[in-house]
């Protein structure tokens, strides 16, 4: 995330405030980014070939700049609603590839860890997963955004305080947390 906040924000805003122009200006700034995250969640994933990394910035790009209703903040805001965009279109991806009418297979879960190197088969539990993601957000929706920005979203410790606005201690803390919460629901209980 090396493009200085200011620029982002300040095309951001100007989108916000009317002027077409600055998302045409914002393109450049942000799409490198993009496709380092987007490369990396693939590469994460396990992904790279079913999906490429052009393909899910264009999509997660298009449907930033079709929310009509998000009042942009910042930069911070909008690489959030980029790793929660592209948690969405990778969980449709698979969906769209493991129909039940395609043979879809549905197997018990096993999470050892979550991110920090861990070795979830993401194509496997994708799906469960996502529903796991929803269970918490609705139990505490910060801590569902921490791990969207951490897991999905491929960023520090550092850069989700950041994104976030508390310390980095703060997202340690409920990082862990939030890991032990989603072993124990992808586990069964």
């Amino acid at each position: 995330m090396a493009e200085p906040a200011p620029d982002i924000t300040q095309k951001l805003l100007a989108w916000r405030g009317g002027r077409q122009d600055a998302l045409h200006e914002l393109l450049p700034l942000v799409y490198d980014e993009l496709r380092k995250l987007a490369r990396s969640q693939l590469r994460r994933r396990g992904l790279e070939g079913t999906l490429d990394t052009s393909g899910l910035v264009h999509e997660a790009y298009l449907r930033m700049v079709d929310q009509h209703r998000v009042v942009w903040q910042d930069r911070a805001h909008f690489f959030g609603l980029a790793s929660n965009l592209m948690r969405s279109i990778l969980v449709d991806h698979y969906r769209a590839r493991h129909a039940q009418k395609r043979g879809g297979d549905a197997r018990p879960v096993e999470l050892e860890e979550l991110a920090d190197g861990g070795s979830l088969n993401w194509r496997d539990h994708i799906l469960d997963l996502d529903q796991a993601m929803h269970r918490l957000a609705a139990l505490d929706p910060e801590q569902a955004r921490m791990v969207e920005l951490r897991f999905f979203g491929g960023l520090n410790i550092e850069e989700t305080a950041e994104v976030m606005g508390v310390s980095p201690a703060t997202v340690k803390n409920r990082w862990s947390m939030a890991r032990a919460w989603l072993h124990r629901e992808l586990r069964g209980g």
